[in-house]
This record gives structure tokens, sequence and C-alpha cells, in this order.
């Protein structure tokens, strides 16, 4: 429940008398003498409402009232008037005040009319949070595409994730989407105004790899010509993705770990600490445990590094999303080179659901661009992995009633008029290729 007040009025008595009764009553409150102080500590989506006098020095409750809402047209005002200020209080509830009190006015009075003003309150945020939710999700789909059961619970996560201050390890192939993932946690989240900094551990040098992660004071090191802002303190605020994490030098997986423990790092040549506060999202293919059985990482920055995990599926076990994503890529490769999306065949169609597809969404993209280049070699590129012409019919078959129950969220009776089956022959396809039709129904 909201219990956030601001007071606003210019006689001392009175805002110690209104302090004194909504505190009593569980109320947070703060003060103020005059309308521009509220104004200037007012913060975006306040959680509360705002009480203000009628006749105050300098900027009156009328101008307060439209400045507030000029900021938020739905934050509750409730005016405080003297006898002769009730027709304009009158008058400003038909321009948005939400209820004026005419002083003397008992703490019941003023209670009543303040609960109702926060239930009021609660209720918009409320829908506030919900519209917001929706506008990520659905920006969400449009970053992290497929509608794979998979896919879905991979954005439930980023979702979830996004919103909390942890350490995250994102595993999957080569090809993936493993840094595509990691920059939606960066964007879906409070850090999102601040720098995303991406480093591939394996491409780095080994003896440049502390001079790029923690920079260096001039004279450091032989070639070191001034002073060097590294990876990490640039990122400072931020998030930082490293990459093939299980390549990182086992010396510098040390320094990583006391960076993450104490949130603060020096530069090469330097003697004096420097405060950071860092997000660390880091991708490997392997399991980073079994490289620290393996002596090959450190056990205890594993665990640091793996506060959540998310992994990302191959594409050769999320087929039904193939289609959506190689036309998505399609398009995008026509617009950019300012021609028309070429049209995607039926037999393409059953090749690329038949491929298995090693490079994952990388290798289907590059297909993609080959396509939309009119090129012969994406026929090529894409040429079933040894499966029959009946194999490649059955995996076009589950791919068109996959997609029919995704587009219509599960909705049997939409899907037999879209593919023109009836309820029979529809049952028994489903039961062949394994689909449920409660997997296509959209989570609320």
């Amino acid at each position: 429940m909201l219990n956030s007040v601001m007071v606003v009025d210019d006689e001392a008595s009175i805002r110690t008398a209104v302090e004194q009764w909504l505190s009593l009553s569980g109320f947070s409150v703060q003060l103020f003498a005059r309308a521009e102080d509220c104004l200037a500590q007012l913060p975006a989506h306040f959680p509360g409402v705002v009480i203000s006098d009628v006749r105050m020095p300098g900027m009156d409750g009328l101008q307060l009232l439209e400045r507030l809402h000029t900021q938020d047209a739905e934050l509750p005002v409730i005016l405080l008037t003297g006898h002769g200020d009730v027709p304009m209080a009158v008058e400003a509830m038909r321009t948005g005040a939400y209820d004026f009190l005419e002083k003397p006015f008992t703490p019941q009075h003023l209670l009543g009319s303040l609960r109702r003003a926060l239930d009021k309150r609660q209720l918009v945020l409320d829908n506030r949070a919900l519209h917001q939710q929706a506008d990520l999700k659905e920006r969400l789909q449009a970053t992290l595409l497929g509608m794979s059961p998979g896919l879905q619970q991979l954005r439930r996560q980023v979702l979830e994730l996004a919103a909390v201050p942890v350490n995250v390890l994102i595993r999957g192939e080569t090809g993936s989407g493993k840094e595509r993932v990691a920059r939606c946690l960066h964007d879906f989240g409070p850090r999102a105004d601040k720098p995303f900094v991406a480093l591939n551990c394996a491409a780095i040098p080994e003896a440049l790899f502390e001079a790029e992660l923690f920079g260096h004071e001039s004279g450091a090191f032989t070639g070191a010509q001034g002073k060097r802002v590294g990876k990490l303190e640039y990122a400072n605020g931020g998030t930082v993705f490293l990459d093939e994490i299980e390549s990182m030098p086992l010396a510098q997986q040390a320094k990583l770990l006391r960076v993450i423990q104490e949130q603060k790092l020096e530069r090469l040549g330097a003697n004096q600490s420097i405060s950071v506060d860092l997000r660390i999202i880091a991708a490997t293919k392997p399991d980073l445990l079994e490289e620290a059985r393996a002596g090959r990482f450190r056990e205890d920055l594993a665990y640091r590094l793996n506060v959540a995990e998310l992994r990302l599926a191959p594409l050769r076990e999320r087929r039904e999303d193939i289609p959506l994503l190689f036309e998505h890529f399609v398009r995008g490769t026509a617009q950019r080179l300012g021609r028309d999306a070429a049209p995607v065949s039926g037999a393409l169609l059953a090749q690329l659901l038949a491929h298995d597809w090693p490079g994952n969404v990388r290798e289907l993209a590059n297909a993609a661009e080959r396509h939309a280049l009119g090129l012969d070699s994406a026929q090529h590129a894409v040429a079933p992995a040894g499966q029959s012409l009946g194999e490649q019919m059955e995996a076009f078959e589950a791919q068109c009633l996959r997609a029919a129950l995704r587009l219509h969220q599960g909705e049997i009776k939409a899907v037999m008029e879209a593919l023109q089956l009836p309820r029979r022959t529809l049952n028994e396809k489903m039961q062949r290729h394994g689909l449920l039709r409660e997997d296509f129904i959209e989570a609320p």
C-alpha cells in the first residue's frame, strides 16, 4: 500500500499539525513551506499524494496544481482552502484537483480524503506498471525472435533477471546468440543508459589481457605511453560482457574475482584503487565447473559468475523458430540493400528445417543473406543432412502445424480452418508430431 504524502503550506503550525496526524496514522510525510521546493523534489511516478494550501507567497496552490499535472496528469492533489477560497477550489476540482478541504478541518476528514486519493493512485501506478511490462515484453519479442517453448521461457527469464542486480552466466554453442541475450539483460534493466562493454576473452593476447581489462598508468610497462582507462573502468555503472570467459588466463581470473568481490580495481602501475559499479555477464560454451575440475578455471570465480544461469538452446532443438528467423534475416538484408525480399519456397523451407545448423543462428543469418542476394550457394548451404524426402516432408508438416498453432495460440477450431483439416486428422497429426495445444497458449 502507498503511504507517501507531500504537504505544502506556508504556515508552520498547519504543517506541524498535519505531520503529526499523518505520522501517527502510519504515513511517510515530507513538509514544504514553498511550492517551488515541492516541485524540485517530486520524483517521477511519485507513489503518493500532494496536499497543498491554496494561498501562499510566490507560487500558489493552483499554480502548483497546474505544474504538477504537467509532469503527471494523474497525480492526486488535495487543496487546503480558507472559507473565501471555496468557489475557487471547486473550480480547481473541475480542472483536475482530487479534493479540497476547508480550514479548519478535522483529522478524520483529512485522513478519509487522503486514503481515497491513495487508493486511486495505487490503481493508476499498477496500471502503468502493467502497460510498461507489456511494452517490455513486446520489445523483447522483437529482439529475441522465436515462439518455441524454449524461447518463450528465455524471454521470461531475461525480463526477470534484467531488473535484478546479479551476475549472469550464459551457456550456449557458438553462434547461438549469447551476446544478443547479454545486451537484452542490459537494455531492459536499470543500467540501460550506462555503458555496455563487450569483450571476447579468446581474442585478446595473454600479454595484453591485464592492460585491456584494468588499464594502465604511463610507463607501467615498455610501450605504455600515457594513461589508459581499461574496459572494466570504462564500463563503470553499466555492464561488462565477457564472451568465451573460459579463455581468460588464470592470473587475470584472480584479479577479476577481486573486482567482483570488492567492486574496486587498480590500473597497471598504480597504487590507488578505483571504485567501480559493475554487472558482469559472462558467456561460455563448456561447463565452467568442469573446466575448474580440470584445473583450467578458478572454481571460486565460476561460482561468482554463475549467480544465475541462462542456457541457450541450439537451433536444431528449436526448429520451429527457423522459418521466422530466416524470413527476418532475409527482410533485413533486402531492406539494407534497397531491394524486394526474395520469397521463401516450400522446398527451401523443407531444406532449412532438415539442416542441423552447427553454426546456429549465425549460420542461418548467413544463409538468409545469400538467399536475399540471389546466390545459388544458398540452397547448397542448407542441403539436408542425409534425410530422405519423407523425413523432409514430415519436418515441413510439423513446422506448418506449429506455425498455425502458434499463430492462433492453440485455438484448435481456428487451426482447423486455417489448414483446412478435419478435427480427427488434425488430432492425429498433432499426436504424431508430439504437439500439445497447451504449449502454444501464451503465458499471461
